[in-house]
C-alpha cells in the first residue's frame, strides 16, 4: 500500500488528507473549514488516526479544542510545540504508522522551533520549510534563517530527486514540484551560500499576515481570543528573555525574581514538572489574579510555559499592567529539563 494525497482547501493554505487503505491523517487543518473535513472523511468512509501539524501557523486559526472532540483523533505536533491543546509530542526522526505505511518526522526548525516536514515513500510534505521556488519567512520571534538553510540543503535536498513535494501554501497556483526541481531551480536555495541565504532572508522586509494578531497568540496558547486579552504583537517582541541557565543564576540571588508559571495545572506536575517555588497562575487567570500579585509589583519576576510562547505573551501582559521588571524564560521549561536544572513535579 503506497500513502495517497488529497489536498482539500484549494486555496492559498493548504490542508492534506493522507490516506492508506482506510486509514487518513489530516494535516494541517484550517478551523473555518472542519465541517467539510468531517464531510470528506465521510464520503471517503476514512476513519481519521491522527491529526498532524508541520509547525504552529500565524496566518490561519488552528484547530481548537472543540474541533479536535469533533474530529475524534490526537492532535501531533513536534515537543518544541508551544500549544497546550497537543496529545502526541513527536521527536526528529520519529516513525508515524498510517495503515501499513510509515511517515517519518523530520525536524525542520527556522520558520519556526516545531516545524516539522513529513516524509512518506514518494512524497514530502514541506510545511513552510520549502515552498515551490520559495521559502517560509524567518522573521518572527523563534525564526532562524540558518537553522531553514541547513534544513533545506542539508535534509530535504538529500531526498530522492523525484520525491513529490507538497507545501502548506502557495501563492501563485502551482500544486506540488519535485526535490530535483527544488535543488535545481529553487530561487531562494540555487547557488546560494548560508551566509548570503541569511542576508536574502534578513531583507525581505514582509508585511506582517493579516491575520497575526487573532492567530498567533490564540495557536501558542491554546486560548480563544474571548478566554484571554492577548497583548498587541508590538508588545510581545519587546518582552526580555532570559536563557534557563541565566534564571538559575539569578534565583541564587538574595533576592530572588518570582517565578510566575502560566501553564496549564496538569502541565505544571507533568512529565516537564516545574522550577522550584514557582507561582502556578494559568494564563487565563491571569488578569484576574493581578490584584493578588500586587505586591510583587516592584519585584523581579520571571514568566514560565512549555516553550516560551505562552509566556511571552503573558509577560507583555503584566508589563502593560504596571509590572516594570518582567523577564521571559527563553524556550521555557523545554530548555529547563534541557540543562539538566532542578523540577518538582
Amino acid at each position: 500500500m503506497t500513502i495517497t494525497v488529497h489536498e482539500l482547501n484549494h486555496t492559498n493554505c493548504r490542508s492534506y488528507l493522507l490516506v492508506s487503505g482506510s486509514d487518513a491523517a489530516l494535516v494541517d487543518p484550517v478551523r473555518e473549514r472542519v465541517a467539510s473535513y468531517v464531510a470528506e472523511l465521510a464520503r471517503r468512509k476514512l476513519k481519521l488516526n491522527i491529526l498532524l501539524e508541520t509547525h504552529t501557523h500565524a496566518d490561519h486559526l488552528m484547530l481548537s479544542r472543540e474541533d479536535k472532540k469533533l474530529l475524534s483523533a490526537p492532535l501531533a505536533m513536534h515537543k518544541n510545540s508551544p500549544s497546550p491543546i497537543v496529545d502526541q509530542h513527536l521527536e526528529d526522526g520519529q516513525e508515524l504508522r498510517l495503515g501499513t505505511d510509515t511517515i517519518s518526522v523530520w525536524h525542520t526548525p527556522g520558520h519556526t522551533p516545531d516545524s516539522v516536514c513529513y516524509v512518506f515513500a514518494g512524497g514530502v510534505l514541506t510545511g513552510d520549510t520549502l515552498l515551490i521556488d520559495g521559502s517560509g519567512r524567518t522573521d518572527f520571534p523563534g525564526g532562524d534563517a540558518a537553522a531553514q538553510y541547513d534544513a533545506v540543503t542539508g535534509r530535504l535536498f538529500s531526498l530522492a530527486g523525484d520525491t513529490v513535494v507538497y507545501p502548506a501554501h502557495d501563492y501563485k497556483g502551482n500544486t506540488q514540484s519535485t526535490i530535483a526541481r527544488e535543488r535545481s531551480a529553487n530561487a531562494r536555495f540555487s547557488n546560494r551560500s548560508r551566509e548570503e541565504y541569511c542576508q536574502l532572508m534578513a531583507g525581505l522586509g514582509l508585511p506582517l499576515p493579516d491575520r497575526i494578531q487573532q492567530a498567533l497568540q490564540v495557536n501558542q496558547s491554546g486560548f480563544e481570543a474571548d478566554e484571554v486579552q492577548f497583548p498587541a504583537m508590538g508588545e510581545v517582541v519587546r518582552v526580555a528573555s532570559v536563557s534557563a541557565v541565566g534564571v538559575a543564576e539569578m534565583l541564587q540571588r538574595a533576592l530572588p525574581p518570582v517565578i510566575i508559571d502560566v501553564r496549564e495545572p496538569e502541565e505544571f506536575v507533568g512529565p516537564l514538572g516545574h522550577i522550584p517555588g514557582a507561582l502556578l497562575v494559568p494564563m487565563d487567570a491571569l488578569e484576574q489574579r493581578l490584584p493578588k500579585l500586587a505586591g510583587y509589583v516592584d519585584r523581579e519576576l520571571v514568566v514560565v510555559c512549555r516553550a516560551g510562547a505562552r509566556s511571552a505573551s503573558a509577560a507583555a501582559m503584566l508589563n502593560s499592567a504596571g509590572f516594570a521588571r518582567v523577564s521571559n524564560l527563553q524556550d521555557g521549561m523545554l530548555a529547563w529539563v534541557e540543562a539538566g536544572l532542578d523540577v518538582q513535579r
